[in-house]
């Protein structure tokens, strides 16, 4: 039973929970965001539900619906979760932390390295 609560409460579980549900949220609002979107097609082209649509008897409208609205939750998604993450990403993440970041890894195998090894076969 210990092992279990451990593992539930593990921060990577946790991290992922609050994934789900968070992005279960996003999905209502992109959904609700498409049909505005589809809406707004429809005012300007006809109908924005092509789901009738049958050229030559082949029915490829649902296709053509499922398309569009895949296109804008691309658009949403990118614009609206990546782009502002790489800003955020590129403006408060230094290089210099990364480099020392890599240099404190390199030491630590090296010195994993020689203690495997015996202090002086290195």
């Amino acid at each position: 039973m210990a092992g279990f609560k451990k593992f539930l409460m593990q921060g990577n579980l946790v991290q992922i929970a609050v994934a789900f549900i968070i992005g279960g949220a996003f999905a209502t609002v992109v959904t609700a965001f498409t049909t505005v979107v589809l809406d707004i097609i429809g005012k300007f082209g006809g109908s924005a539900d092509f789901s009738s649509y049958k050229p030559g008897g082949v029915h490829v409208g649902l296709f053509i619906t499922a398309l569009v609205a895949f296109i804008i939750l691309a658009a949403v998604v990118y614009f609206g979760v990546v782009k502002p993450y790489e800003a955020f990403h590129e403006r408060y993440m230094k290089e210099e932390d990364a480099a020392a970041t890599e240099v404190d890894v390199l030491t630590e195998i090296l010195q994993e390295l020689r203690q495997g090894r015996g202090q002086g076969q290195l």
